[in-house]
């Protein structure tokens, strides 16, 4: 996470008073690039959108590649968080085999050209104290080797929005990630309001390394419970970290999108 010294000192301000940050970040640009799992190659195996500070390329290694100061701008309304952040792209498979990317839309109540919600998040209980991001800090969820719902891991969700809307945000909105009818495989039904994508990042931290070789190693998720419900973490990861979250808003209002395997939808 990089931020400008005044955007450190909010963080900390707002872990002192259990606020929570919610800030939208338009897309900075839609690429084959990944400088945490394939840095320096140009054509990565996936095509992510990525968004945040404008410096954004092929290698960005710690130490080497100073965010703040190489950076001009920031696609996020968040104007002094110069923190990357990426995530998979969707796309929709039609009928006769040709694929189209699945654009995004902007969350209730925020402004965004596609890209994503980020969300910093304090404990739930409001006096649990977490320790704020070291400089060059990194990590990843996921597994994008993963063809089918099973093995899916806790920290992805989707939600189906079943009201249709106009005015570019979804039907419906509100309610906590990953509860209730929300599935860890695409929803196997039309969505005319869109889908949300929940990704849900460790809180959990090793106290030493920003970064591991697989760029899980250094972060864990609670041993037992839910960072919301201030569950313990693991010993080989003492330190408590804010929790991390993206919210990517899928409009599929267009698309014949009436049923959604891993053979029709692709993440």
């Amino acid at each position: 996470m990089q931020w400008k010294v005044l955007a450190i000192g909010l963080l900390a301000q707002c872990a002192m008073t259990q606020q929570m940050m919610r800030f939208s970040c338009s897309q900075l640009t839609i690429e084959r690039l990944d400088p945490l799992v394939n840095p320096g190659i140009v054509m990565s195996p996936h095509v992510h959108q990525v968004v945040g500070g404008n410096s954004f390329q092929a290698s960005m290694q710690p130490g080497a590649h100073d965010l703040v100061a190489n950076s001009t701008c920031t696609s996020c309304t968040f104007s002094e968080d110069f923190s990357n952040y990426w995530t998979a792209v969707m796309y929709f498979r039609a009928r006769n085999g040709t694929y189209k990317r699945v654009p995004q839309f902007a969350n209730v109540g925020l402004r965004a050209v596609g890209g994503i919600t980020v969300y910093y998040i304090p404990p739930y209980d409001g006096k649990t104290n977490v320790t704020a991001f070291k400089e060059g800090f990194r990590m990843l969820v996921g597994d994008a080797a993963l063809e089918t719902s099973q093995g899916m891991q806790r920290q992805l969700c989707h939600r189906c929005y079943e009201t249709p809307s106009n005015a570019g945000v979804a039907g419906v909105s509100g309610g906590p990630p990953c509860t209730g009818s929300d599935t860890q495989s695409f929803p196997a039904k039309a969505c005319p309001g869109g889908i949300r994508t929940t990704i849900t990042f460790p809180t959990c931290w090793d106290g030493k390394n920003v970064d591991s070789p697989d760029h899980k190693s250094h972060v864990a998720y609670p041993q037992t419970g839910t960072f919301e419900s201030v569950g313990q973490c693991p010993a080989s990861h003492p330190v408590r970290l804010p929790q991390v979250m993206y919210e990517v808003m899928w409009d599929v209002r267009a698309l014949n999108f009436s049923f959604c395997p891993y053979s029709t939808c692709v993440l």
